[in-house]
């Protein structure tokens, strides 16, 4: 894809989001003092930032990735996949941008409780680990669904015994941490491996669901730490974070210097693992190959940089702004119809939704269609979204009423689902929860929470990511049991 094309693609991404801004800010939610320059600049600097990260993604860390892949897959050794895997599987999730982007948003709102470094480290560690046991299961040819069952179960227990506000924050970076960098690197991880085996139909099967093995370890790895280390609850008193008054300008000035250190800090062990390997020579590179991954490293890095930069300048804090005006001055109805419109809105214009949708259509050459998929996870997200911020606005309602339902439901679909949609479908978490999530949503919720007299930043503003990333587990298993059934209608007929 050319740079134009990136920058068509992120531009699509943000227009329904910054329409709807526009729309709010003239009639339901005015906004005031440096906030309109401020998300402007933010925006124009996210989507220009997107653009050269992706564009850097597919033409360097890609390839990384597959090369990586293939090297451990082709090793044949059981201890280099898993020491391999472990490291791999710390250095990509700590490179996760939308990871940064939540860890900061948690830092924040729990008033440096929960810093940003720790949860970063804590989330790449649980996802390192269960990415090593994903590859195994692929070696060892272990189905998906005893895999994804034992974790659940695992989480279900954890989840009883932790404080209740580090549910939220679990499953909220278990759907941020599969973002734009580390599914492209896990599918190859997973093509690599399971491209060693001679049955072309378990190969296809097995490279699907090592991003969903491997995002249920972020939960449980922070479930774990706050039993393990006693984290203790999070207390309800902290203020909701103050909007910033600084200027454009002034904003990104402030903005920027962090972003250049963390970001450095976050891609050098991905480099460093593509230079061992070149040194080593456990591969090959061509001249014109090595060239173009330098040059995608670099756009990486730059466009990485803008695009964090962009997010902590303008464009969280107008979302936040937006649904504490809308929690506090409006009908609870006009803060659920706008929660509803975001979530339709913000699937619609994920990228990923269309290589999704491509990806379903293929496997069932033509029986599940694009426009099936679209809708069934358009009014999935958009009801998703509306639920997470009915959860501020009505006493009582808690995450685990609406993830314990939703988890059950798609665990036992499982059964009943061809193998091949099982993989799909928790893989495609992370394509639901994608940038505008983890920045605009997120913000907005929060900003809801803060608004709402008697509702807790912490406890109700988090969780909508986690609620996102359930829908696509049940809308493309149901998919697939439509297809199950047309597929043996076919064979009868």
């Amino acid at each position: 894809m050319t740079p134009l094309e990136k920058l068509k693609e992120t531009l699509f991404s943000v227009a329904p989001i910054v329409a709807i801004v526009i729309v709010l800010s003239v009639t339901l939610a005015p906004l005031e003092g440096p906030l309109p320059g401020r998300f402007a600049l933010g925006t124009a600097l996210l989507v220009i930032g997107l653009a050269v990260f992706l564009l850097g993604v597919d033409i360097g860390l890609t390839p990384i990735g597959q090369l990586l892949g293939h090297t451990i897959g082709h090793s044949g050794k059981i201890a280099v996949v898993i020491s391999a895997t472990l490291a791999l599987g710390l250095f990509i999730s700590i490179a996760e941008p939308d990871l940064h982007i939540y860890a900061t948003q948690v830092e924040t709102v729990t008033g440096g409780m929960l810093g940003k470094m720790f949860l970063v480290v804590v989330v790449s560690l649980g996802i390192a680990v269960l990415l090593t046991i994903g590859m195994v299961r692929i070696i060892r040819s272990i189905p998906l669904k005893f895999i994804l069952l034992a974790s659940y179960v695992l989480v279900a227990i954890l989840g009883v015994i932790a404080p209740t506000e580090y549910l939220a924050i679990s499953f909220d970076a278990s759907g941020a941490t599969t973002g734009a960098l580390t599914v492209p690197f896990i599918l190859a991880l997973a093509a690599g491996v399971s491209s060693m085996k001679k049955d072309s139909a378990r190969a296809e099967a097995d490279a699907f669901g090592l991003v969903a093995i491997a995002s249920v370890g972020a939960i449980i790895a922070v479930l774990a730490t706050a039993i393990i280390f006693q984290l203790g609850e999070i207390p309800r008193d902290i203020p909701a974070p103050e909007v910033s008054d600084l200027g454009p300008l002034a904003a990104v000035a402030h903005e920027a210097p962090r972003q250049f250190r963390d970001v450095a800090l976050g891609l050098t062990p991905i480099l460093g693992s593509f230079l061992v390997g070149l040194v080593a020579r456990f591969f090959k590179v061509g001249r014109t190959k090595l060239r173009g991954i330098i040059f995608g490293v670099i756009f990486s890095y730059l466009g990485l940089v803008i695009f964090l930069t962009g997010v902590n300048a303008g464009f969280m804090d107008v979302g936040r702004t937006i649904g504490q005006v809308l929690a506090a001055e409006r009908p609870a109805a006009v803060l659920l119809a706008v929660a509803f419109v975001l979530g339709l809105v913000t699937i619609l214009a994920e990228p990923a939704v269309y290589v999704l949708m491509d990806q379903v259509e293929d496997v069932t050459s033509g029986s599940v269609g694009r426009r099936a998929v679209m809708v069934s996870l358009a009014l999935g997200v958009g009801i998703a979204v509306m639920l997470s911020t009915a959860r501020v606005i009505v006493p009582g309602l808690e995450l685990w009423h609406i993830l314990l339902p939703g988890y059950v439901i798609a665990i036992a679909m499982m059964f009943f689902v061809p193998e091949l949609f099982t993989g799909i479908a928790f893989d495609s978490g992370g394509v639901a929860s994608g940038p505008m999530t983890a920045t605009f949503v997120l913000a907005f919720a929060q900003g809801a929470a803060a608004g709402t007299p008697g509702a807790n930043v912490v406890i109700d503003g988090l969780g909508v990511i986690a609620t996102v990333a359930m829908t696509p587990l049940i809308a493309i298993q149901i998919l697939g049991l439509i297809y199950s059934i047309k597929t043996r209608k076919g064979t009868h007929a």
